[in-house]
């Protein structure tokens, strides 16, 4: 057979292997996933990531309800493991990150991020943005946060909630809201970094954040989908996760 025909023959069985990996990810991981699903994607071009992101507690439910994710990235471990004791998750929960969540406010606000909660009380702020502790991770641990310190019944009237970390980072980022706690690797973001401040909130008031993935039910039998879940743990992948904060307890930022 001619060299040619060869190499066309090669190319289309290739290209007929092509599959579309569906990821449903946690909100906090939308700059470092869509940079680790570039590179994972130049490492093998037949494969397509699709990105969906939201709320860890939505996307477990919708991924019960049937949803055709075939990857899920969550910002609490325990939806993983939920979902994995319930047949909906086929390999066993993997942590990927402890997450870290920070204050956050406009440079052009005059606030001072790292005098917290007393920054709170401040005249100049009338909006505090967290995300929705009902579904969200991160919502969950600012709530926590703000008990802690004792001062979430007073704060109460301020607080606008977002549906996810995202969404709540968005709030600050446009000068909706006048002080977030969102999460690290937001924060780290280039846009985010260019016009705001952050201070990171000490680990030891509020629970460990551990973040975890899994294949889904849906996601079985592909082998692109095997491919991206070993790609997330290639030192490639990790530099991006350090890169946003996503560190691992043997890990250094």
């Amino acid at each position: 057979m001619p060299k040619v025909l060869v190499f066309i023959l090669v190319f289309f069985i290739n290209f007929s292997k092509a599959e579309l990996i569906r990821i449903f990810s946690a909100s906090d991981l939308q700059y470092a996933l869509k940079e680790i699903s570039k590179a994972y994607e130049k490492e093998y071009p037949q494969d397509k990531v699709e990105l969906v992101f939201g709320s860890s507690g939505k996307g477990a439910i919708q991924i019960k309800a049937g949803a055709p994710y075939h990857i899920f990235f969550s910002a609490d471990m325990k939806y993983v493991e939920e979902l994995y004791r319930e047949g909906y998750i086929v390999t066993k929960p993997k942590p990927y990150a402890v997450g870290r969540i920070v204050v956050w406010v406009r440079k052009d606000s005059g606030l001072d991020p790292s005098d917290f909660p007393k920054v709170l009380f401040d005249q100049r702020v009338k909006r505090i943005a967290i995300a929705n502790w009902e579904h969200a991770p991160y919502g969950r641990i600012a709530k926590q946060v703000l008990e802690r310190y004792g001062v979430f019944e007073k704060l109460k009237s301020k607080l606008v909630l977002g549906e996810n970390i995202a969404q709540t980072a968005s709030y600050v980022y446009s000068g909706s809201a006048d002080v977030g706690l969102i999460a690290l690797s937001l924060a780290l973001a280039p846009n985010m970094k260019e016009i705001g401040n952050f201070w990171a909130i000490p680990e030891d008031k509020h629970d460990l954040i551990l973040q975890g993935y899994g294949i889904t039910k849906a996601g079985e039998g592909y082998q692109s989908v095997k491919r991206f879940y070993q790609f997330v743990q290639t030192p490639q992948a990790r530099k991006i996760f350090i890169k946003y904060g996503f560190v691992l307890p043997d890990e250094s930022k």
